[in-house]
């Protein structure tokens, strides 16, 4: 059973000194990702100097923040004795630094977040599914030969697949969110979108006419898939994921791959399929889309609407205006005023009947 315990390795993210933490920590990834692995504290504290919040820093703070961000796991610190000339060189220990895999994912997570900003991305790829068809298809074809492809051209088919089903959920779930965000609808409700209404109405309608036309054939082809085939596949992928050379003893278990897989499958075909709890993600991401089609339809009639409602009352006004100064008298423009524009004094009538709450009586 997994156990979810506190992620020490996210403690940088939170605590009072964050500003300090953040700071050496992105240097740290922006550096892992150029596949510069190990960086010496000298190296840390120049780049620090040179950002305007750390004029008053120090080399001892830096060194400090670096045990600590050793003990929370976000850096691994090893110690450099091959420039040593002397003992007292040897004792000093100096080190250079790694971050963690948990460090490089919290700020490559991060980076993405601040690039987006506060509002969801994705997007609606007709192509993507057209994609993840071809690569079905071709699945299909390799389960209906003699002798399975090597365990490497396997692999990479199986996650061809994954990519384009990740790349399908993700985008689709985001973009949807985040044209029902507050952000989007107040963006609607303004008479500028009327501008913009054609274009992202012509983008659903595609996305619609897409994934109508090219669903249909990825659940058949779901259907049709001979499963003791699909295994003997996955074990192939398995093998090629065991055959890769880890340090590592993680996940090298062949039962809990061939179930990871597996599961993998599974919730590709409910996306598609649905189960037996419900209708597939497949149905409700056409209801979802065609919803959002009919809305943006009333938000665009009410936009017209109050849009004409404005133009022709001001042309009953000008109207009105001519024709009560065409009158020859105040009583005749009174006698105008009481049938376009009403009474101004009203009779009240009073009745003595018994209280009720029934509206009706």
């Amino acid at each position: 059973m997994q156990r979810f315990n506190r992620v020490v390795e996210a403690s940088y993210l939170t605590v009072e000194k964050s500003w300090s933490y953040r700071a050496i920590l992105r240097y740290f990834y922006k550096q892992h990702e150029r596949m510069r692995e190990f960086l010496f504290p000298e190296e840390v504290y120049e780049y620090l100097k040179s950002l305007p919040d750390f004029a008053d820093y120090t080399e001892e703070e830096l060194h400090q923040d670096l045990d600590q961000l050793v003990r929370w796991n976000n850096l691994i610190a090893r110690q450099e004795t091959g420039r040593a000339q002397t003992i007292e060189e040897f004792k000093k220990k100096r080190y250079r630094y790694q971050c963690t895999p948990y460090t490089v994912e919290f700020e490559r997570m991060l980076q993405k977040m601040e690039s987006e900003g506060e509002s969801f991305g994705g997007s609606l790829e007709k192509r993507e599914f057209e994609r993840l068809y071809e690569a079905l298809f071709s699945l299909e074809e390799i389960l209906h030969q003699s002798k399975l492809p090597s365990a490497e051209d396997c692999f990479e088919l199986w996650e061809n697949i994954f990519n384009h089903f990740q790349s399908i959920t993700k985008n689709t779930s985001d973009y949807i969110a985040h044209i029902n965000s507050d952000e989007a609808e107040e963006q609607m409700q303004t008479e500028a979108f009327l501008v913009f209404k054609d274009q992202f109405t012509k983008y659903l309608r595609d996305f619609i006419i897409e994934l109508q036309r090219t669903a249909l054939k990825i659940q058949q082809l779901l259907e049709t898939i001979d499963m003791p085939s699909l295994k003997l596949l996955i074990k192939q992928v398995v093998q090629h994921q065991q055959s890769i050379p880890r340090f590592s003893q993680t996940n090298t278990d062949q039962r809990e791959l061939l179930e990871k897989e597996q599961a993998k499958w599974k919730n590709l075909t409910i996306w598609f399929l649905g189960n037996e709890h419900g209708e597939s993600e497949l149905d409700m991401l056409q209801v979802r889309t065609n919803e959002q089609i009919r809305r943006i339809t009333r938000i665009v009639q009410r936009l017209g609407e109050r849009h004409h409602y404005h133009r022709s009352r001001k042309k009953d006004y000008l109207y009105l205006a001519k024709w009560f100064a065409s009158l020859d008298n105040v009583d005749q423009a009174h006698e105008l005023s009481s049938v376009v524009i009403g009474v101004f004094s009203t009779r009240h009538l009073l009745s003595h009947h018994v209280p009720t709450d029934d509206i009706y009586t």
